[in-house]
């Protein structure tokens, strides 16, 4: 770190003495003093706008540029990860919830909804009330598919492409977390009822993080990219009419 700063320092000083002899060699060439200190002044009086430019404009324009990029790693990564496991995990997980039948009322989306029909959505969701029962699913069925994919989930955290992504960061978190608790079970049947409550919390906390990531990666996929959009219509977890089979 010192070397850092000790070669910018003598790189500032190097170009202040390089222009400080350029100034004093035109002096001694055109002995015009007057053009001098009116070029200079002129030039300085410049450097506020210049500043303005390029810490106004240019930064703008180069901030948002390296958001797009950002963003589009971004929802490469998420979905990868719909397609690698969180589609099946979803359809794990729905299982579990009691009032799935009013969620899918919500999420049965066609080719003639709009970006604002899925921002409704959304915020329909984060008021859906998820009730869990662990007893509805088929447990040990879904602890194999966590451990099978664990390595995956901890592999997406590690992704520098997430780091701005709160929600999906804190999605994978909690899909951990319940891989962890149902592989650190030597056995998932026969738990007692206290148990199954408590794994009944890390699934409610992954499901309902995890439904309103799918439906955010809906709504970009509509946006963005209406091939795969179209797909993720004919594979619809919540549509019981879905068919990948287009009819």
């Amino acid at each position: 770190m010192r070397k850092q700063v000790r070669w910018q320092v003598l790189l500032s000083a190097g170009l202040i003495v390089l222009s400080a002899a350029l100034y004093y060699a035109h002096f001694v060439i055109f002995r015009d003093a007057h053009h001098i200190f009116l070029y200079l002044l002129g030039d300085i009086a410049f450097i506020p706008i210049d500043v303005l430019l390029v810490t106004l404009v240019l930064h703008q324009i180069i901030t948002k540029h390296d958001k797009r990029v950002m963003l589009k790693k971004m929802n490469m990564v998420i979905g990868a990860f719909f397609s690698e496991s969180g589609m099946q995990l979803l359809r794990f997980l729905a299982v579990y919830d009691i009032n799935a039948g009013s969620l899918k009322q919500k999420l049965v989306f066609d080719k003639n909804w709009r970006q604002k029909d899925f921002e409704t959505a959304i915020d329909a969701l984060k008021m859906h009330t998820y009730e869990i029962d662990p007893r509805k699913g088929d447990m040990a069925e879904l602890r194999g598919f966590l451990i099978l994919h664990r390595q995956f989930f901890l592999g997406l955290l590690e992704n520098p492409n997430l780091l701005e992504h709160e929600d999906f960061t804190s999605l994978l978190w909690a899909v951990s977390h319940l891989a962890d608790e149902l592989s650190a079970r030597p056995t998932v049947t026969g738990l007692p009822a206290s148990d199954l409550d408590h794994l009944a919390g890390d699934i409610k906390r992954a499901y309902g993080i995890l439904v309103v990531q799918w439906l955010g990666y809906m709504k970009h996929l509509h946006k963005e990219y209406p091939y795969l959009f179209s797909l993720a219509m004919r594979t619809n977890p919540f549509d019981g009419e879905a068919s990948v089979i287009v009819k």
